[in-house]
């Protein structure tokens, strides 16, 4: 992604990190739609029409029974009552509105800076890139609700919902890398090759760590062991890998992916020190190694108050903190690789 840092690309930029935020708003209404159930609320995919929620009594009802036709309905929530189903259709409809936002704020702007010639050539590629994760995102969004739509499947797979986190945060990811091409000074960059290598496993691990996030999201694991820092009373709990159930264990078993999230949060943590004493002496990188410290030591520190106050149910304060502090670690790390190089 070559292209120009300018000041006639402030407008840019700005569009970009609005839609950084964007994003952002987006995965934490994804997470509330997971935690609440809310997720297969709508069980239709109406791009223009389905804007609107329903406008009467007798729609209201419409939806609510389509909805009583699929398993969650039938097994999980057979006592809700029309108010109880409007509460989580508010959270799916708010989450898929957001999107629609998205898209308009991305395609307008852009609309007009081709109009204004204020895009550089070198700009198209990437543009062109950047509309095709969100529509990829949008495409994964409704696969995933659609196959919880049937009389099986009480949730939809964590597998899925893990997808989808992941592709929305790649999207952040190239939204960002893209926004700080067009902001940051090639002065600010320092030559820091050791320290970029290491940024770079981090980010590795980070990504499989936030995968394990979303498999405890999706299969409500806190509920299975909300103690720490061991796990139910063990340190190491019996039967974490059984032999020949290798790949079950550490996509389904929750326990296991209890084990795996604590331990992956713990190295990222170490790394994160190291990571932070190697580059302690580029004063380029003074602001974003502190915050990368900082933000990792939040985030185990909401995990861990996550788990301890979790009861019958998942504490959604907590968890939305703790999801927006793993976003922000993101974040963080891919700012502080943008800053070196090789």
């Amino acid at each position: 992604m070559e292209m120009q840092q300018n000041r006639g690309n402030k407008a840019i930029v700005i569009w970009l990190f609005t839609g950084v935020v964007m994003i952002i708003v987006q995965v934490l209404l994804g997470g509330i739609t997971r935690l609440t159930g809310s997720g297969l609320s709508i069980t239709e995919w109406k791009p223009i029409l389905g804007a609107l929620p329903p406008m009467n009594e007798a729609a209201w009802q419409e939806a609510f029974a389509k909805y009583q036709e699929i398993g969650q309905a039938k097994v999980i929530n057979s006592h809700f009552t029309l108010a109880d189903f409007k509460w989580i259709y508010f959270w799916e409809w708010l989450h898929r509105n957001w999107a629609r936002l998205i898209g308009i704020v991305f395609a307008l702007p852009f609309i007009y800076f081709v109009v204004t010639k204020k895009i550089q050539r070198s700009m198209i590629g990437p543009m062109i890139i950047l509309f095709l994760l969100g529509g990829l995102q949008g495409a994964i969004g409704w696969i995933m609700v659609q196959s919880g739509l049937n009389e099986e499947n009480l949730y939809v797979s964590h597998i899925r919902l893990a997808i989808h986190f992941i592709a929305a945060l790649g999207l952040l990811w190239y939204t960002l890398w893209f926004a700080l091409k067009l902001s940051v000074p090639a002065e600010n960059i320092t030559e820091a090759p050791t320290a970029r290598r290491l940024s770079g496993w981090i980010l590795g691990l980070l990504v499989i760590q936030l995968i394990y996030g979303a498999f405890m999201a999706g299969l409500h694991a806190a509920l299975a062991a909300n103690t720490w820092p061991t796990i139910n009373g063990m340190w190491w709990p019996g039967g974490l890998f059984p032999a020949g159930k290798f790949w079950d264990a550490i996509t389904h078993n929750v326990i296991t992916i209890h084990f795996i999230h604590r331990g992956l949060a713990y190295i990222l943590t170490v790394l994160i020190a190291v990571w932070f004493l190697k580059t302690a002496r580029f004063p380029k990188l003074a602001g974003v190694r502190m915050l990368a410290l900082l933000t990792v030591l939040l985030q185990v520190f909401l995990g861990v108050l996550t788990l301890l106050n979790t009861r019958t149910g998942i504490p959604l304060g907590f968890a939305l903190a703790h999801q927006f502090t793993g976003m922000a670690l993101l974040m963080v790390l891919v700012w502080g690789r943008f800053l070196t190089r090789a």
